[in-house]
């Protein structure tokens, strides 16, 4: 995930956290083409007919990113890590209020392989793989955050490792230890 003017980012980022509004407009010109790439990773693993195309899933993360609590922010990675949180939170919120989850007969088959996800597997069993991983968070919140970072962010265990401020070697064992016991706790069903 490399966006041009990186350190530009940065300090927009950090100019806007300060108040200054300007740095907003400034900011989403360099950001949108990466918010749009997040976004059609996600929506790739939509179902077809999906009510919510790429462009109102970046429109609606960015109003939530507007109207959020102030964010400290520490870097470009960590923005984008927090927009792909958001977007997911989109997606999660809109597949409750169709009430998709009932549509899988309660089966769970969700792979968090860093392979592209098919559309049926990730539109299927994103409420779970939701519900999972915060059931992980309660357990163990930073390989639930590699998890979020990782899967949905799309960053890499570098990026990560900096929103994180962890070693790269520790990104690499959470992911590997959160992908087993998610993995182990879809397969029985969700959390309990």
């Amino acid at each position: 995930m490399k966006v041009s003017g990186s350190p530009e980012v940065t300090r927009l980022l950090l100019a806007w956290e300060q108040g200054e509004q300007s740095a907003l407009e400034e900011l989403v010109p360099l950001v949108h083409a990466e918010l749009r790439r997040i976004a059609r990773r996600y929506m790739l693993g939509e179902r077809r007919g999906h009510t919510l195309q790429t462009t109102a899933l970046v429109n609606e993360a960015y109003l939530r990113l507007v109207n959020s609590q102030k964010v400290n922010w520490q870097s470009r990675a960590h923005f984008f890590a927090i927009s792909a949180q958001l977007m997911r939170r989109v997606l999660v919120d809109h597949a409750r209020a169709r009430n998709y989850q009932k549509r899988g007969a309660g089966e769970y088959n969700v792979t968090l392989d860093e392979a592209r996800i098919g559309p049926e597997e990730r539109g299927h069993d994103l409420v779970a793989l939701d519900d999972t991983l915060e059931q992980l968070a309660k357990i163990d919140p930073r390989k639930s955050q590699v998890v979020e970072l990782r899967f949905f962010g799309g960053l890499t265990v570098e990026e990560t490792a900096e929103v994180l401020r962890v070693s790269q070697d520790t990104v690499l064992r959470d992911w590997r230890l959160a992908k087993s016991w998610l993995q182990r706790e879809m397969t029985r069903g969700g959390p309990s």
